[in-house]
């Protein structure tokens, strides 16, 4: 078969075996982002109030009858979903109707915490706006997951193009789409939040980076990653300017390597750190001119618990002490567990087979570090926030496979196609 069909097939079986998982997925913070997108699509303030809560409280509901179904001690007793519907539905409306009362109703989205909290999804429209055409055709439970199985496929086709523009033979470029899948990238990415746009939109990063350092279509792969860049500002502006600063030192990183080597630099490294710079830059201004909720108010959300408690008088001294804390209750774990380690040692190998190209990748692996850093909570949602480190082993461990596959494979005829970087 061609390699789009083997491409539309994983595609697809990935689309059935998200079929066992219509309902639950959500996370609290993805009511923001579903009643963001029905205001967008016309609804006023108690209709998106209603069909978000439903379909929160629906999820809440259908885990609970999973989980039940399976507790050794109570599968025998009365299915636990219409109290936990009831109870779910009772306390969502009262917070509110609470906060509707006192006349909160400023914003796109459902007013479900806090004003200065809500001001922080406020300011990310970019996912609301994929989804608003999804929720208004299909409603919001299908809409909701289909635009998941949408983005989760097209970060799994943009891996396959990473590794097919790095000159990665077709079935390795397959298998990096297949493990983008089936790692927790493809599990993060289906939840009704920004992290599957954030993985895709780094990976089409990544694929300018490689058309760049490739040199076969420069001006398109400089357009690719600013447009990237410009894209994440609007889901997550702290996630463009991690990347864009990521990028412009990995162009630097690369560009003085080769001086110190005594080869030229080349235009393709200067010009990406070029673009990262104005990633930064353009972040930072634009988020400035806004009025964007500032790094500080992002540190008083997380120590204040969405901003429950008075704010924080050193909230710097006692977050620094946090990250301490954090990372080395986060060391212990993966050392009890090291497969998130051996998959980042592995994914590094196989970046060295592309060496330029392997200090990109690297530096996007990075904001996945720099976002977790960011919020040192270790019982938030599983790892989501640093998802985005598993693109190193989504795009190196193919590379490492390379050699076994020549090896294998009887070479074809003609001249073979440079490898990037």
């Amino acid at each position: 078969m061609r390699p789009r069909t083997w491409v539309l097939l994983l595609a697809a079986l990935f689309a059935l075996m998200q079929l066992a998982t219509v309902e639950g997925r959500d996370t609290p913070d993805s009511k923001n982002y579903v009643s963001y997108a029905l205001s967008l699509t016309g609804a006023d303030e108690r209709e998106a109030a209603a069909a978000t809560i439903d379909h929160y409280c629906a999820g809440r509901a259908a885990m609970a009858h999973r989980a039940q179904l399976v507790d050794v001690v109570r599968f025998h007793a009365p299915d636990p979903a219409p109290r936990v519907l009831e109870e779910c539905l009772e306390q969502e409306w009262r917070q509110v109707e609470a906060r509707l009362a006192a006349g909160d109703t400023g914003g796109r989205t459902v007013p479900f915490m806090p004003e200065r909290f809500m001001r922080i999804f406020e300011v990310r429209p970019g996912y609301p706006l994929v989804l608003a055409p999804f929720v208004a055709l299909l409603g919001v439970t299908w809409g909701v997951w289909t635009a998941g199985v949408l983005i989760t496929c097209a970060g799994g086709v943009l891996a396959y193009l990473v590794l097919r523009t790095l000159a990665a033979p077709v079935p390795l470029a397959l298998t990096g789409m297949a493990l983008y899948l089936v790692l927790p990238c493809g599990t993060t990415a289906m939840r009704p939040m920004t992290e599957g746009l954030m993985l895709a939109l780094t990976l089409a990063a990544l694929w300018g980076c490689a058309l760049v350092l490739g040199g076969t279509r420069p001006r398109a792969g400089l357009a690719l990653v600013g447009g990237a860049l410009f894209a994440l500002f609007t889901v997550k502006h702290s996630q463009a300017l991690f990347l864009g600063a990521c990028l412009a030192a990995a162009g630097v990183a690369v560009a003085v390597r080769r001086r110190w080597r005594g080869t030229p630099a080349g235009r393709g490294p200067v010009a990406l750190a070029a673009v990262g710079c104005a990633g930064v830059l353009g972040t930072v201004l634009v988020s400035r001119l806004l009025d964007y909720p500032s790094v500080s108010e992002s540190v008083q959300d997380l120590l204040t618990d969405h901003f429950a408690r008075p704010d924080r008088e050193r909230p710097w001294a006692e977050f620094f002490q946090l990250q301490g804390n954090f990372w080395m209750e986060w060391a212990r774990r993966q050392l009890w567990e090291p497969l998130f380690l051996a998959a980042l040692a592995a994914g590094a190998l196989g970046a060295r087979r592309r060496p330029a190209f392997g200090v990109f990748l690297a530096a996007a692996a990075c904001t996945g570090i720099l976002n977790q850093a960011g919020h040192p909570d270790i019982n938030i949602w599983g790892d989501r926030l640093i998802t985005l480190a598993w693109l190193l082993p989504v795009l190196g461990v193919p590379l490492l496979l390379e050699p076994v596959l020549r090896r294998a494979v009887v070479p074809a005829q003609g001249a073979p196609v440079e490898p990037v970087g």
